[in-house]
């Protein structure tokens, strides 16, 4: 069905009805402002990369979950023991 798809008078006859459709002012226009779309998602994308990369393994590190405290607030809050807490074993 596909076989030949694309043929030289395919595009050309394309590129008439394209013409026709739009007209010959805004075809500039819009291809200037998709080269700017084009060029402002470069941009962000090579910033996104580059905060990515200077953030490190710092950024990729699961946070650790913090214990819930009780709503009626009968009980203390529970202290870590541990090299963190800042307290030594006796």
């Amino acid at each position: 069905m596909l076989r030949n798809g694309l043929e030289p008078w395919h595009l050309l006859i394309l590129a008439i009805v394209v013409i026709m459709l739009f007209g010959s002012k805004k075809l500039p226009d819009s291809a200037r402002a998709l080269g700017q779309s084009l060029r402002i998602l470069k941009s962000e994308t090579k910033a996104m990369k580059e905060d990515g990369a200077t953030a490190g393994p710092a950024a990729t590190e699961p946070l650790t979950p913090q214990p819930a405290q009780s709503a009626s607030g009968d009980t203390p809050p529970v202290r870590p023991s541990g090299p963190e807490s800042g307290t030594r074993p006796r």
